[in-house]
């Protein structure tokens, strides 16, 4: 059971490290649910409220910047509304529809479809189009850094305590 509950939790662990990267999967969400399948495995007894409320805060900020710094870079860049909308839905869509470049292509090619539909000038789409993208790699690099920050932090608190 003991091997059962490490692999577990290194899967999860890793299914979260790669949402930072493919926006269709779970993310910290998964990184969190480890902490739980740690506990139920071996114990929660280890975990106070302080680590409980440093993880929360950590999934919160990840959560709501996740949205925000992607649409900053779009905005950024002069983007309309519409181009936030559609180089969103770029992120979600594009990985499906071209796997191997969707992740890039996606969003660009929604800022861009998104500022020519707002009336925009070829040249200003295109910039539209490389904000939304700078905007998802300064997302990504961001949620890199914070999820590998909890899994740091869980491994610090189940060694000290």
């Amino acid at each position: 059971m003991v091997l059962l509950g490490w692999i577990l939790i290194i899967a999860l662990f890793a299914v979260g490290l790669a949402g930072a990267v493919y926006p269709i999967l779970p993310g910290a969400l998964a990184i969190y649910l480890a902490f739980f399948v740690y506990g139920w495995f071996f114990s929660f007894d280890s975990f106070g409220v302080m680590f409980w409320i440093i993880q929360t805060l950590i999934v919160v900020v990840l959560i709501v910047a996740d949205y925000v710094v992607g649409a900053w870079g779009t905005k950024k860049f002069g983007g309309s509304r519409l181009s936030v909308i559609l180089s969103t839905i770029g992120v979600i869509i594009g990985p499906f529809v071209i796997p191997a470049f969707g992740l890039i292509i996606g969003p660009f090619l929604g800022a861009v479809i998104g500022e020519l539909l707002s009336g925009s000038s070829v040249n200003k789409s295109v910039k539209v189009g490389w904000g939304s993208l700078v905007g998802l790699f300064s997302s990504m690099v961001m949620k890199i850094i914070l999820q590998i920050a909890m899994v740091v932090i869980f491994f610090i608190w189940i060694i000290i305590y």
